[in-house]
């Protein structure tokens, strides 16, 4: 008995052991689990470094159309100019110059332009689209691909995204990680979707840079018989030998 009780405490510390699970990733470490908010799944995104934003300018409240380019009204359909938000915040814009538009949401910074462009414009009216917003997923078990989705909708749920991945792959579905925020001091959020309750709270909305990691599932034992396969093989060709020329 004593020596099952040693077999199945080897076989948990194994279970730890980077040697059987190498392509785990983004273990906790330091970073501690952030409490689950109700208020995560209202946070509106904010207008960040490296933002490629899609500008469309209207006069008398969106009657006309402007191209600040042009300098003359056009068609909507010519009306989509992109300027990218660069690494201090700024954005350089036609007339206004570089502006400070960083840790707005897209309503405040509609609402700053509009205000700044009334001095040209008549009555003008500013739309604002951030056009390169992305998640990276990772959906869990080993030899699985990554995938970056594109958050062509504002309003991307998590389950949305897993379905464009491909859904999860070889994982843990009650352990699934969502890290959000600045890398240097991410926000790690722990979401179980393998219960109706948790699906229910995990029914967030993304925002850019979000990272959905799925912990893949440990095959302890498969690993354990990998490495000592060839032990046994030895181990069984010698005893054939020595049964074959000793009795």
């Amino acid at each position: 008995m004593k020596r099952l009780h040693y077999f199945v405490l080897l076989l948990v510390f194994i279970s730890g052991c980077k040697v059987f699970v190498p392509y785990q990733m983004l273990r906790q470490g330091k970073y501690p689990i952030t409490k689950f908010p109700d208020t995560l799944k209202q946070q509106e995104y904010k207008i960040a470094p490296n933002d490629m934003l899609q500008l469309n300018i209207y006069t008398n409240n969106g009657e006309k159309i402007i191209d600040p380019i042009a300098g003359a009204t056009t068609n909507i359909q010519n009306a989509n100019s992109s300027y990218l938000v660069e690494f201090d915040g700024q954005i350089k814009l036609p007339i206004l110059g570089r502006t400070q538009i960083s840790n707005m949401t897209l309503r405040e910074a509609e609402k700053m332009l509009e205000d700044k462009y009334i001095v040209y414009f008549n009555k003008p009216f500013v739309q604002l689209k951030v056009t390169n917003n992305r998640v990276t997923i990772f959906p869990g078990g080993q030899g699985s691909q990554a995938v970056v989705v594109n958050l062509d909708n504002p309003n991307t749920t998590l389950f949305e995204a897993l379905a464009k991945a491909g859904g999860i792959q070889d994982g843990k579905a009650h352990r699934v990680k969502l890290i959000r925020g600045d890398l240097k001091n991410p926000q790690v959020y722990l979401i179980d979707l393998s219960t109706i309750e948790g699906m229910t709270k995990a029914n967030l909305t993304l925002q850019a840079n979000d990272i959905i990691y799925v912990e893949p599932r440990d095959k302890v034992p498969q690993k354990v018989i990998e490495a000592i396969t060839p032990y046994l093989t030895l181990l069984s060709t010698f005893l054939l030998i020595y049964g074959l020329f000793v009795k």
